[in-house]
This record gives structure tokens, C-alpha cells and sequence, in this order.
């Protein structure tokens, strides 16, 4: 195992050693410059290195895999040589229509996975054989598995994508069992925003132990267009004070984060009693009415969002004026995912987060770590807390500041 600090700069993507039709379907997507993380990664995998990367949403990462999966992949073999496990429907087809952009000029065949669709067509189209990369949720990939229809002795590339969220949404057991199907010689990919240690242990039981570690900060810059904002509030007033915040804010682009799928519903049946376009989304709706929500959200027939972390997760969502925290999430980490959501493409954006008077020491931290200049309004008469209350003890500010 070792870290990647350093690489070369090169000026394009013709600097690394890849074919003139990949080149020319990276051209015809609108790529210019390698990003960061494809500078880091690339060049290790087409190397054939295992990899465990750290790398948010919108840095590149479907393409730092894709890229050179469509260069190793063989279209004539007529086997899946490639299979992608990501966490949801949604980024199932993300990452599905990227690496069949990629490999367009290769015709290379990529076939997307996953369940709310129906299974006998996605068997179908496996029966047909043209398929050389199969990209899908753990769940779905284990049902083709032992109905015997996916089989993967040809899989030469084993790429585990948000692999955090896969953890968090309890698919290691699957993940294993798919595993143990794979070839034991074979180039296995970790791409993960976080690196807790469960990764670290993922990473040590499904790698080779000279795998490679790259980690992409997160783009600063773009936290720095981000205007942030939080209101402190006393329990029980946060629906009030989210209202009177969204009237204030009538007809932006808006997305609210919540904790729980239950919670994602109540709010935004509350918002439509209220008299607000807004709907939900999480991982409990069907296929068909996930994608009408995102259809209607993009095309602004919903001004907001209400979701979840996990259903947000590997959503390209363009041209969202405001993010709310309906509450700080439970890490730093998808504190800062949570409101890249805005501010995106060189544009300013908003954040705002409706905090109760218990979460003082956490919003504390996210300041901290953040190092965030976050305006905060007082709507609450009790004495605001913070890391240097008595009460606060050693061993749980440790806690805190570990997450």
C-alpha cells in the first residue's frame, strides 16, 4: 500500500497513453483538461494497480474509471470483461450513459442494472452477449448472479463506486457474495468521498497489497462562492422558521436535506399543505417516480427537493440556487457534500442550515473544520453552548472532531 502525493501535470488528455477513438469521444463529451483525480488515477489503472481513491461528486471520478475501463475492455470477446457496483438506480444510468460516451468510438456496450425495472428486459438484453461492462446496484447484480444469467469468470476490472454509501445502505453482504464470483486475478477499483476506516478494511480485504491510495480534496474554491448561513432555533420551531426562510426565498432552485426517508415525506407533504411546490425523493419511491421527480425538478416543475443523503448521492442536478440543511448532518464530510450542491460552475450560491439549541457544539465543529465563515442568526433565548463548555467533556470532543 502506498499514497499518491504527486504526478506529473500533463496538459491534456492525448499526454496519457490512450487510443484516438477514446480521444475523440472525450472531445465530442466537451472534455478538456484532465481533472485532478483523473490525473492521479489513470495512469495507475491503465498500469492494471488496484486503487482506493477519495474523490467527491463532480470531480471526474465516473471518468477516471471509465476511461480506462473502455481502453482494457475487448468489444469482440463478447464478455463481460467489466462490472461497476454503485449505490442507486440513479447513478446506476449516470455512470452507465458516461462510459457509453467514452467508449462510443470503441463501440463498446455498456448495460445498466438495477431494481424498480423490470428484470426480464435487463435478461434479455444479458442473453444477447454484446455487453462487455455491466454497471448496477448490489442488490439486482446478486439476483442476475443466482438466477445464473450475469456471470462474471470474465471480469478483468471490478470498480466498487461511492463505496461509503454502499456500506452506510448495508450492502456489504452483497458486495462480498459478488465478489466471490469474480476471478481472483482481476484489477479491483475502490472510489469512495469519505475514508472511514471501514474503507480502509474493504480496501485490505478486496485489494492487493501494493494498492495505490489517491486522495482529492475537496474543491475549497467552491465552498468559497458558497454563501453560508445558519439559524439557531428552538426545538420544535424549525418547520416555522424554515417557512418564513423559503417564503423570503420564493422562486428559487432549492434543494432541503433531511436525515431519514420518513422525514424527507413529512417535510415535504407539510411544504405542499403550506402552499409549496415542492416534492420528495428516496430510495423507497419506484424507478418510475424517482426519475419523474428529478424530470420535474430539472425542467423547475418543482422549485424543491426534499431528499435524502443517499438518495442525493451521484445526482447531477444543474442550477440549484439554495441548499438547506433541515438540521447538520451527523459528519463534516457530508456537510460539505450537502451544500456543493449550489454554487456550482463558477456561479455563487446559499446555504442555509435550521440548527436547534442541542446542536451548538456540532455546528461548532462544522465551522471549525470547515474553517467556514457561517453567519449565525440567534432566533433562541438560551445561552448558546459551545467546545468549551464544561459539560462538553475530552473524550467527547474527540469524538466529535473525529467524525
Amino acid at each position: 500500500m502506498s499514497e499518491v502525493t504527486h504526478v506529473k501535470e500533463k496538459s491534456g488528455f492525448e499526454d496519457f497513453q490512450i487510443s484516438k477513438e477514446t480521444l475523440s469521444s472525450i472531445k465530442k463529451m466537451g472534455f478538456k483538461k484532465p481533472t485532478e483525480v483523473q490525473l492521479k488515477t489513470i495512469p495507475l489503472i491503465l498500469e492494471g494497480r488496484d486503487l482506493i481513491a477519495q474523490a467527491q461528486t463532480g470531480t471526474g471520478k465516473t471518468a477516471a474509471f471509465g476511461i480506462p475501463i473502455v481502453e482494457k475492455v475487448n468489444p469482440k470477446r463478447r464478455k463481460i470483461q467489466a462490472l461497476v457496483l454503485v449505490p442507486t438506480r440513479e447513478l446506476a444510468i449516470q455512470v452507465t450513459k458516461e462510459i457509453k460516451d467514452i467508449g462510443r468510438g470503441k463501440r463498446i456496450y455498456a448495460l445498466s442494472v438495477y431494481g424498480g425495472k423490470s428484470i426480464r428486459h435487463q435478461i434479455d438484453f444479458l442473453k444477447k452477449g454484446k455487453d462487455v461492462v455491466v454497471v448496477g446496484t448490489p442488490g439486482r447484480v446478486k439476483d442476475l448472479i443466482e438466477r445464473n444469467v450475469l456471470r462474471l469468470d470474465g471480469i478483468e476490472i471490478f470498480v466498487l463506486d461511492e463505496a461509503d454509501r454502499m456500506l452506510d445502505m448495508g450492502f456489504i453482504e452483497d458486495i462480498e457474495f459478488i465478489f466471490q464470483q469474480t476471478p481472483e486475478r482481476k484489477q479491483t477499483l475502490l472510489f469512495s468521498a469519505t475514508m472511514p476506516k471501514a474503507i480502509i478494511r474493504l480496501a485490505e480485504k478486496f485489494l492487493n497489497n501494493s494498492y495505490e491510495i489517491v486522495k482529492i480534496k475537496p474543491e475549497e474554491v467552491t465552498v468559497d462562492r458558497i454563501k453560508q448561513k445558519a439559524y439557531r432555533v428552538d426545538t420544535g420551531k424549525e418547520f416555522e422558521t424554515l417557512t418564513d426562510i423559503l417564503n423570503e426565498n420564493t422562486g428559487k432552485k432549492s434543494i432541503i436535506f433531511t436525515e431519514t426517508k420518513k422525514g424527507a415525506d413529512e417535510l415535504s407533504r407539510k411544504l405542499r399543505d403550506k402552499g409549496f411546490n415542492a416534492d420528495a425523493i428516496h430510495g423507497d419511491f419506484s424507478q418510475n417516480k424517482r426519475e419523474k421527480v428529478l424530470r420535474d425538478f430539472r425542467r423547475n416543475k418543482i422549485e424543491i427537493l426534499v431528499a435524502t443523503d443517499v438518495a442525493a448521492r451521484g445526482l447531477d442536478i444543474k442550477g440549484v440556487d439554495v441548499v438547506y440543511n433541515y438540521s447538520l448532518p451527523k459528519d463534516v464530510e457530508s456537510y460539505i457534500h450537502r451544500i456543493g450542491r449550489t454554487g456550482r460552475a463558477g456561479k455563487e450560491g446559499v446555504a442555509i442550515s435550521i440548527i436547534s439549541t442541542i446542536e451548538d457544539r456540532l455546528f461548532q465543529i462544522v465551522k471549525k473544520k470547515t474553517k467556514s465563515d457561517i453567519q449565525l442568526v440567534n432566533l433562541s433565548d438560551k445561552p448558546i453552548e459551545t467546545l468549551e463548555r464544561r459539560n462538553f467533556t475530552k473524550n467527547s470532543r474527540r469524538k466529535f472532531l473525529r467524525r
